[in-house]
């Protein structure tokens, strides 16, 4: 009797598992169906967030790329025309080109005021070409310095591409930061000293291999001479000896 229990308890133990594992299963597909168009309707939102931070990225890189950041101008004006008086005469005054008032769009301060050192001044100008002309002779500036109008997390990326601009640059290739990327252009004066080093050292015992060559076919020939020098005077005494 208790085996016969015992074989109808594992059956219906069997029985339990199998009805579990299915249900189970029922419950798992229902759920999967609840969500595929909640997966699906994730996914459009993502690919869309994506599509609108890059919009705004453009916008903002399109907002500041006439714009210059300039360092270092002494924080004494009482006004935005005072301030951009002043900007005009070091423009005038070292880089040698004037700075008309349409031209500017915006100009003004960044930053909390410090009276230990002067805040930034952000210049929005009109045109490309006159932002391009200023940072061509930024170089020419003594007191201040300039630089692009980037936002906080291109200069977080800029400041990460640092290590790896430096690293290319000790390779002796051609590296700058452009934007948030960095281009790095081989230099193929490296390439062509390294196979001229390489090529240089077989030549050096190229030469007295070739000498070694030329002073044994030398030696060659003077003994050939001799030997035909040899048979004809040995030719000469028998025919000497014959007339005898």
């Amino acid at each position: 009797m208790e085996g016969q229990f015992q074989i109808l308890f594992d059956k219906m133990e069997i029985e339990m598992q199998n009805q579990t594992i299915a249900l189970t299963n029922t419950i798992m597909e229902k759920i999967e169906e609840k969500l595929k168009p909640i997966l699906e309707e994730n996914r459009i939102l993502k690919i869309k967030i994506e599509n609108l931070e890059k919009k705004v990225e453009y916008l903002e890189r399109d907002k500041k790329i006439n714009n210059i950041i300039i360092h270092g101008l002494k924080e004494d004006e009482k006004s935005i025309p005072e301030l951009l008086n002043k900007v005009k005469k070091h423009f005038s005054d070292e880089l040698n080109f004037t700075l008309e008032d349409w031209e500017v769009n915006k100009i003004y301060r960044i930053g909390k005021a410090n009276d230990n050192k002067p805040r930034p001044t952000v210049l929005a100008l009109v045109c490309g070409w006159k932002k391009s002309e200023i940072m061509r002779n930024k170089k020419k500036l003594r007191e201040l310095y300039i630089t692009e109008d980037y936002s906080k997390e291109i200069l977080e990326k800029r400041k990460a591409l640092q290590p790896m601009l430096i690293e290319e640059r000790k390779k002796g290739n051609f590296a700058y930061i452009k934007y948030d990327k960095l281009v790095v252009k081989k230099n193929p004066n490296t390439n062509d000293k390294r196979k001229r080093e390489i090529s240089n050292s077989p030549k050096n015992d190229a030469h007295p291999r070739k000498q070694q060559s030329l002073n044994s076919s030398g030696s060659y020939r003077k003994n050939a001479f001799d030997m035909m020098r040899m048979r004809s005077n040995s030719f000469s005494t028998t025919s000497n000896t014959i007339n005898q």
